[in-house]
């Protein structure tokens, strides 16, 4: 593979990189091993036709159909994708495989951040994914355009890194060389319209006690925990974003600097939370944190029943099903205890 250009982010005091190639992602080198190969495919389609990356997958050994015949975990229903099991194959330069199915939730452009939503569990598995390579998502047999998809699989990847999605290589990878000229212009633009100072954009001063991730659907039955915790505990300072937005403020970016500011992340899990991809956002942002944490930043709270992906299942959460007034009373003494 030949590498083009790269842009360079520092985040949470890493240098990350995004960078745009050109070659054969059925052929990765070894001394361009990575740790996932993100693919793109029609919902439950996986034939391996000439034109596309999974025929040449399956021209060097590797069947999707077969990966996907035993997934390792299916994220279709939460972020369009499914993770494969560790491939163990000679010659064949990455472990595991993402399979991205964006017409089953929406359009591609619209959906390409679902990939790194998708990874944000296992990028502290192990062993942890730190590399990972794709083609332009959904240019080839899906029909979408080149161009629009690496502007959207840029901004995607700008936007975790900056965050402090802990991936230290991003591979974009165009098959077709008559396109990489207007790829490469694309690219380069991109680049050019980051600002100088892309550094680590987190907070290092708690502002808050606690950030209140919640789906509007809940915020009667929020409302009423929020109030008893504040009759407890007066002094209490949480932020619950219609409270603390100001008026006319870049919304997401005030969003995503509060939760930095905050000491923990209170998530109020129910199924409207789960299909909500601000919700989702903000969780996985607090996940990161939670890992890199000695003593956790996520308090997760069963609010409403709701079929959670195996990542939130697998940490402690408190049950207050079905946003059972009941049970609020322990809740709020456990999370005061815990801020």
């Amino acid at each position: 593979m030949q590498l083009i250009d790269q842009i360079l982010v520092t985040s949470a005091g890493q240098e990350r990189s995004i960078a745009l190639y050109v070659g054969d992602l059925a052929a990765i080198p070894a001394c361009e091993a990575v740790d996932l190969l993100v693919v793109s495919a029609f919902p439950n389609d996986y034939l391996p036709t000439p034109t596309s990356l999974i025929g040449a997958l399956q021209h060097a050994g590797v069947s999707v159909g077969d990966l996907a015949a035993a997934k390792e975990v299916d994220l279709r229903k939460f972020s369009s994708c499914w993770l494969s099991r560790e491939i163990r194959q000679p010659n064949v330069y990455f472990q595991r495989l993402l399979c991205f199915e964006p017409l089953v939730r929406g359009s591609a452009p619209q959906l390409v951040g679902d990939v790194f939503r998708s990874i944000v569990p296992f990028c502290t598995g192990n062993p942890p994914i730190t590399q990972i390579a794709m083609p332009i998502l959904a240019a080839g047999d899906q029909c979408q355009s080149p161009a629009v998809m690496l502007g959207a699989l840029i901004d995607a990847a700008l936007h975790w890194l900056m965050l402090g999605m802990p991936i230290t290589r991003i591979k974009l990878v165009v098959h077709n060389k008559s396109k990489i000229g207007e790829l490469a212009s694309i690219f380069s633009r991109a680049k050019a319209n980051l600002p100088a100072a892309n550094t680590d954009p987190r907070g290092k001063v708690s502002r808050f006690d606690a950030f209140v991730s919640y789906s509007r659907q809940d915020q009667e039955a929020v409302d009423y925990l929020i109030g008893m915790m504040k009759k407890s505990q007066p002094t209490l300072r949480l932020f619950v974003d219609r409270l603390e937005l100001r008026t006319g403020s870049a919304w997401q970016q005030h969003i995503f600097e509060a939760l930095d500011e905050c000491r923990k992340v209170i998530a109020l899990l129910s199924p409207s939370y789960i299909a909500s991809k601000v919700c989702k956002e903000e969780f996985n942002i607090a996940l990161f944190r939670h890992r890199d944490s000695s003593d956790g930043v996520l308090l997760p709270v069963f609010l409403r029943s709701a079929e959670l992906p195996t990542y939130m299942r697998l940490l402690h959460l408190l049950d207050a099903r079905e946003a059972d007034v009941s049970k609020f009373g322990y809740i709020c003494d456990h999370l005061l205890h815990c801020l």
